[in-house]
């Protein structure tokens, strides 16, 4: 059974890796999905909560090209005070790919925050593997980001 599991992991990681990454023609700072940082999520509910809630676009800023939206005024008004604080980390981009020097997506379901910062991965599934060493794919992806984007 232990065989099977592993042949599984490493199944869907060949997979994430050899599928095509998320790449823009200009390659945004920030991953955004139709323009919309976070697919909508308020960059502030994912510090003051244990789950993620989606914003309004009346409560939307624009910050870094992407449009960023909030519950309320009030969190917008604390990321405008300091976006870098809310923000997720490697542009919203998968903190596990970045690790491995790709970019690929990232689902604000799949989430963590660590030592006050916001990392997002491309799936649950690769959340759950990048958890095992977290403080070790974090080191290695900061060594990629932000040379990352300008990679050919």
């Amino acid at each position: 059974m232990a065989m099977l599991t592993r042949r599984s992991t490493l199944g869907a990681l060949c997979a994430f890796f050899l599928a095509p990454a998320t790449y823009a023609q200009e390659r945004p700072v920030y991953y955004t999905t139709e323009g919309v940082a976070l697919a909508g999520y308020d960059a502030v509910s994912f510090f003051d909560g244990s789950t993620p809630i989606m914003g309004m676009p009346e409560n939307s800023v624009m910050w870094k090209g992407a449009r960023w939206h909030f519950t309320s005024q009030e969190n917008r008004e604390l990321f405008e005070s300091n976006p870098r604080a809310f923000a997720p980390q490697f542009g919203g981009y998968c903190s596990f790919a970045m690790a491995m020097g790709v970019l690929k997506s990232s689902d604000p379901k799949a989430w963590k925050v660590v030592d006050g910062r916001l990392y997002l991965t491309h799936s649950i599934e690769i959340e759950e593997i990048w958890q095992q060493d977290q403080a070790e794919y974090i080191e290695l992806a900061e060594e990629n980001w932000p040379a990352i984007l300008y990679r050919e």
